[in-house]
């Protein structure tokens, strides 16, 4: 009974952060974290430009794999086409198992191309579950008896101020052409 009600209890959850949207142009509080290398990665790095991001883990057994795959998609996508100092971030929402080494491979098993695009950790569990409800309008939840985190699955686009000007499905039916072309008019 309390599997069922988790299950039920996370499909809720994803497709209420589904249905959420942001508003154009919504700017996100500074942050300054630890990325795949070990070294400080932070708004201030991303300043004048144009972003994508998400939130995944490693241990996900769910919507992360597709979510990253598709991020790896379009990061190639965009590489094919030329368009230069875009970046990709990937925050995790399980900081705790995430360290730097765990996403640098994680990252590379998707063939993501470190030179654009960083996985973060280096916050506390608490820090990651109050900062995303804040900036990103969706949730972060870590069950005390789940090792399976509740979060949202969606791809967000950032102009060059930093601000958020556009939310994708990230799992699956990710609209790519759209994506690109939001990309462009942003650059």
């Amino acid at each position: 009974m309390k599997k069922i009600f988790s299950v039920i209890f996370i499909s809720f959850i994803l497709i209420l952060s589904a249905c959420s949207s942001q508003k154009s142009g919504t700017p996100i509080e500074d942050f300054n974290f630890t990325d795949q290398d070990g070294k400080p990665f932070g708004l201030e790095d991303l300043k004048g430009k144009v972003w994508v991001s998400d939130f995944v883990f490693t241990n996900c057994t769910t919507v992360c794999p597709p979510m990253t795959m598709n991020m790896a998609e379009l990061q190639e996508k965009v590489k094919e086409m030329g368009l230069e100092d875009v970046h990709f971030v990937s925050f995790t929402v399980d900081p705790e198992i995430d360290t730097p080494e765990v996403l640098k491979q994680y990252g590379q098993s998707f063939g993501a191309d470190f030179s654009t695009w960083h996985f973060l950790t280096g916050y506390s569990q608490e820090e990651i579950e109050d900062y995303v409800p804040k900036n990103f309008k969706t949730i972060v939840k870590k069950p005390r008896d789940d090792d399976q985190v509740i979060h949202g699955i969606t791809f967000y686009l950032f102009n060059k101020d930093g601000e958020i000007i556009g939310d994708y499905p990230g799992d699956k039916e990710v609209p790519f052409k759209q994506i690109i072309k939001d990309i462009k008019a942003a650059l």
